[in-house]
């Protein structure tokens, strides 16, 4: 390599993207150049994810006429659509019924958070370890099946870092999820550390010639002790690509938006996203902005971590003060968003946790971890608004009609984006396996 030659010059910057870029995106490149299936397809998924398990009662299937022990200390509210209650907590998302469906007869049988979070993302039951994927995640499959659809994004992108069951597992690192790590729910502004330079390379020098070239010698003795050198690749060269792209850096410049349209999403001053004696809502408002924001820009899905409705004590209050009036205001301007800006035509918004929650409130005013039973929230693309598919029982305790499995949503996920579920993947032990176990399309929402 002559470092003397331009071309040569940024081949060799490209030689430290692993501390230009985030860990996974040279490899997400590398996956995506060798796609078998490159769609043209602009159709995405937003998944916002409930993870500790939203209580049914509390939210999309309020039981009113229940004992107090069960229908909990929320009533029930008439929606845009008549014959569909919500709980009363929601008036904004009571309002627009008629654009999003509810699924109100989800179940499975395990009670574990982890484990749930793995049937829930893979449609396989867990392995050994709940907490390590044993399959790959939806957003994964789509990822390897779909690719991007612009070369300056990556096609899956978790907001802000991974939760379990989201892993890419023999699909292979370069299909784990682009995570922003930085987080646009806390205060000053959105820095995504993936896109900025290492303080090896700092952005005044990135933009300054000479500087940037007396960091060549110091960065390249580094380089050529640790062997890195090595390492070069065109795909590293195509990641440095993507931390100059204007497009990128716009997709991901949530400070951008006018302060109108952040309002209406909604700011939280101070949050605590798990407090280990109390469960606390998380300020997740600004994150459904930056998916939209992603999803307009190309990404095919997004994963929003709306944790951590894990309600077990004093859960009554914590819905009541915190998750119930941020997720009415944040999800009601998410759909109306993408509604206006004539999105949710192609983009399915799936918000969903690992399990419900018990039927009977407990003795800390709370409820406890319940696979039998749980909800879901879906809109966009083919799924029509305003319908409520599958119910529970008088109490809330189990499917009475029509249960639906996370595998069938899976199934609907899929079928929006047009996913092949039949296609087989090799697993770490040579085993051809589905991307999809089994699942039927959701006709009845569409």
């Amino acid at each position: 390599m002559n470092l003397d030659r331009p071309t040569d010059r940024r081949a060799f910057l490209s030689a430290g993207s692993a501390a230009l870029t985030g860990l996974t995106l040279p490899d997400l490149l590398q996956a995506e150049s060798h796609s078998a299936a490159s769609s043209q397809s602009n159709r995405s998924v937003i998944l916002l994810w409930m993870r500790g398990g939203p209580s049914q009662h509390e939210t999309w299937d309020p039981k009113p006429d229940a004992p107090v022990e069960y229908r909990g200390a929320f009533g029930a509210t008439n929606t845009s659509v008549p014959g569909i209650q919500i709980v009363d907590m929601m008036p904004q998302c009571a309002s627009i019924q008629h654009k999003w469906s509810i699924i109100r007869s989800l179940h499975h049988k395990n009670a574990g958070h982890s484990a749930g979070d793995q049937i829930v993302f893979t449609g396989y039951d867990p392995g050994p370890d709940p907490t390590i994927n044993v399959h790959p995640s939806c957003g994964s499959i789509v990822s390897e099946q779909l690719g991007h659809t612009r070369k300056e994004l990556p096609a899956y992108v978790m907001v802000p870092r991974q939760v379990p069951g989201t892993d890419s597992a023999y699909l292979g690192p370069a299909h784990k999820p682009f995570e922003t790590i930085a987080d646009p729910a806390t205060k000053g502004s959105f820095n995504l550390q993936n896109f900025t330079l290492s303080e090896q390379i700092s952005n005044s020098r990135f933009q300054d010639r000479k500087g940037l070239l007396r960091e060549f010698d110091q960065l390249k003795g580094k380089l050529d002790s640790s062997g890195q050198m090595d390492s070069l690749n065109t795909f590293q060269q195509r990641a440095y690509d993507i931390l100059q792209s204007d497009n990128a850096r716009n997709a991901f410049d949530i400070d951008s938006e006018d302060s109108t349209t952040r309002e209406r999403y909604g700011f939280v001053e101070k949050y605590d996203p798990m407090d280990p004696t109390r469960c606390s809502a998380s300020a997740f408002n600004q994150r459904f902005l930056l998916a939209r924001r992603l999803i307009e820009a190309g990404v095919r899905l997004v994963t929003v971590d709306c944790r951590w409705w894990d309600t077990h004590i004093e859960g009554i209050d914590s819905m009541k003060n915190g998750f119930l009036p941020r997720w009415d205001q944040a999800y009601s301007a998410l759909i109306d968003d993408l509604d206006h800006r004539g999105l949710l035509e192609s983009t399915m918004v799936l918000a969903w946790g690992e399990f419900g929650r018990t039927p009977k409130v407990n003795g800390s005013n709370g409820r406890d971890h319940y696979p039998f039973v749980f909800i879901a929230a879906i809109t966009g693309g083919a799924i029509k608004g305003g319908r409520a598919v599958g119910s529970s029982d008088a109490k809330g305790a189990y499917p009475k009609d029509n249960p639906i499995t996370p595998q069938d949503v899976l199934a609907t996920l899929y079928d929006h984006l047009g996913i092949d579920t039949d296609r087989h993947y090799i697993d770490h032990f040579g085993r051809p396996i589905k991307a999809l176990p089994f699942g039927r399309k959701l006709t009845e929402l569409m």
